[in-house]
């Protein structure tokens, strides 16, 4: 993502400029070179293929910044739909969400130096310096104030909402008026932040309520874009009727089309010895797709409304600004007809669009278990003293999406050693997933939560390699050296014991019991999911191999300090109950028996003690070791 978005933008921006300058420049007349060049210049000239706009190189280079930003929403959905490889959709999405910020910070440049200011090379250096670690810098600091905001927030979706909102803006208009550095690239470094750092702060539905308010945020603002975008393009340019209706502006339009895939080529060629090495590497089928890929869309309107707002002076004509507008509004439609709609033929094409043999396993078992689902759910209620009962084959016919299933329903245990299926990744994925039920519960914290994704996320990387790895990253976090247990003596007070050992150690035991059990969980659907076949049983062990660690770890605990997870297990079993409270309430409220006001009571009583527990859970104390001897029958003298 960093090679695409920084070097990337940088190589299509000058190639595009430099097509705009070089094309225009290269008249009949003036021109000396050799023979090929002279034949090449001629054919171009003949076709009409050069621009006649009279552009100085910072306007150039200005048009070429403002299309370096791509936005391929519509190839993002598409290669999700199509269930392309997750690597290749992550890099496309996440070069976009890079490569705005940084092409916003170029055509600010270029803005600048063609409205009059100086254009050396300190002003330069001053300039990109400023707004890239400034602009950085003051994303980071809104981020560590606004996560630090949210911790003491507490079950309030509608305030995490308005925090995430709050913060955006003020960050933009802090850094864009009053810091004078790149907004956009400071929203752009608050959103990393809180994507690695703030993910366990939104659980469950304040998890989705986010991400859809967001999602609904994006859809109005792209439409508000393009509608502004059509309403200028006909208030500036039809009405004049200088450009649309002039054929040869159509023409190089669709020439200037040319130049940025071409510019797009260059680009992932260019870099492409690079992305094969780097990151997760990069083959030539996924180099196509990224080539095909950049599309353009409102951030490039978006510019391009800033230069036709900036024009009508003596660095920037109006033409020229209701050029660039139609220039920008014609690549964006362009890229998204022509681009857009033809990526599921090449991903086709190069046959991309196949499942792998675990996500098809996956499909089978599915679908043999939505038949089991639907014939159980059929025998609760397919007969009532009431109504009497119903036929099951009628029923099927009334369901299509059953229906169909009939004919193709496989056992998927059978033959399960066959196909390319990788249970290691299963195991991987749904070991993830226990972790997220487990925060839910109250089991695991946020700050051990992020730790053991993290290790899950490393394992992932490795999966096709080598075997179950994921206590790997957790390993330098759960340690029981010797010294924990001459701390125990006498001579070192508790309070120094406490401050040293007692916060590691219940960061350790969560970790430790939350591995174990996770694991313990994907075993069990790994089982249910593969049957009694040899690969499973392979890979059930590993994760069994892989548990001894932690198993020893918390005896030696329990021997040392069973204090610790005494109290540990009483955090953990009074979250449970209060949660289990509260849905009691809520189920209450539900089918009519509480309303109003006795909900609203009971709903922030238990609230109220949730929220307690969580800020302020029971302090551990460690005994010393005269309490130890006296409330142990076997450390007394005899």
């Amino acid at each position: 993502m960093v090679l695409l978005a920084g070097p990337g933008v940088l190589i299509s921006t000058f190639w595009i400029g430099s097509l705009l300058k070089v094309m225009y420049a290269f008249d009949m007349e003036t021109v000396n070179y050799d023979y090929l060049v002279h034949y090449v210049v001629t054919v171009l000239c003949y076709l009409q293929l050069t621009f006649p706009y009279n552009w100085d190189w910072k306007t150039s280079l200005l048009l070429g910044a403002l299309l370096g930003a791509t936005d391929p929403v519509a190839v993002v959905a598409l290669l999700k739909e199509l269930g392309a490889s997750k690597k290749m959709t992550t890099i496309i999405d996440g070069e976009s969400l890079m490569n705005d910020g940084v092409s916003i910070v170029i055509f600010q440049l270029f803005l600048k130096m063609v409205m009059g200011s100086t254009s050396d090379w300190g002003f330069i250096i001053k300039f990109l310096a400023q707004n890239s670690f400034g602009a950085v810098g003051i994303g980071v600091a809104f981020g560590i104030a606004s996560v630090f905001w949210l911790r003491f927030v507490f079950n309030d979706i509608v305030v995490q909402i308005t925090v995430t909102l709050s913060v955006s803006y003020f960050a933009y208009y802090t850094a864009q008026e009053w810091a004078g550095v790149s907004g956009i690239l400071t929203v752009m470094t608050l959103g990393m932040f809180f994507a690695a750092f703030a993910r366990t702060a939104f659980k469950g539905d304040s998890h989705q309520s986010l991400h859809h308010f967001w999602e609904m945020v994006a859809y109005i603002a792209n439409t508000l874009v393009f509608i502004l975008s059509g309403v200028i393009i006909a208030v500036g340019d039809f009405s004049s009727r200088k450009i649309t209706c002039e054929g040869a502006s159509w023409g190089f339009l669709f020439l200037l089309y040319l130049y940025v895939q071409l510019s797009r080529c260059v680009m992932v060629g260019v870099l492409y010895p690079l992305l094969r090495r780097f990151g997760y590497g990069l083959d030539w089928k996924e180099s196509i797709i990224l080539t095909w890929s950049g599309l353009r869309g409102a951030v490039s309107l978006s510019l391009a409304l800033a230069v036709k707002q900036s024009s009508g002076n003596s660095y920037i004509s109006s033409e020229t600004g209701t050029r660039f507008l139609f220039f920008a509004g014609g690549i964006v439609f362009l890229t998204l007809v022509v681009n857009g709609s033809t990526t599921q033929f090449f991903l086709h094409l190069l046959r991309m669009n196949t499942l792998t043999g675990t996500k098809k396993r996956i499909l089978e078992y599915t679908k043999f278990e939505m038949m089991n689902t639907a014939f159980k759910a059929f025998e609760n209620l397919g007969d009532d003293e009431e109504l009497g009962s119903a036929d099951w084959h009628t029923v099927i016919a009334h369901i299509p999406s059953l229906k169909n299933l009939q004919g193709e329903q496989v056992d998927p245990h059978d033959g399960c050693e066959a196909g390319n299926v990788d249970p290691r990744n299963i195991m991987d994925i749904r070991v993830q997933a226990a972790y997220w039920e487990m925060l839910d519960d109250g089991r695991i914290t946020q700050g051990t939560v992020n730790v053991l994704m993290q290790s899950v996320d490393e394992a992932l990387d490795l999966v096709s390699t080598e075997s179950l790895c994921d206590w790997r990253g957790l390993k330098p976090r759960v340690r029981f050296p010797k010294y924990y247990k001459f701390l125990q003596s006498r001579i070192i007070p508790r309070k120094l014991v406490s401050y040293l050992i007692v916060e590691r150690l219940e960061s350790a035991c969560y970790i430790s019991s939350a591995f174990l059990r996770a694991h313990r969980i994907a075993r069990q659907q790994l089982h249910g999911f593969l049957g009694n076949s040899d690969i499973a049983s392979f890979v059930i062990n590993e994760s069994e191999v892989e548990g001894e660690e932690a198993k020893q770890f918390l005896e030696d605990v329990r021997d040392s300090f069973p204090q610790v997870l005494n109290a540990l297990k009483t955090r953990q079993v009074t979250h449970y109950v209060l949660n289990h409270l509260n849905g009691y309430i809520k189920n209450l409220e539900k089918v009519g028996l509480l309303q109003g006001k006795e909900v609203s009571h009971l709903h922030d009583a238990v609230l109220s003690d949730l929220k307690k527990l969580l800020r302020n859970p029971p302090l551990l104390t460690l005994p010393n070791a005269n309490d130890l001897i006296t409330t142990n029958p076997f450390l007394r003298p005899l």
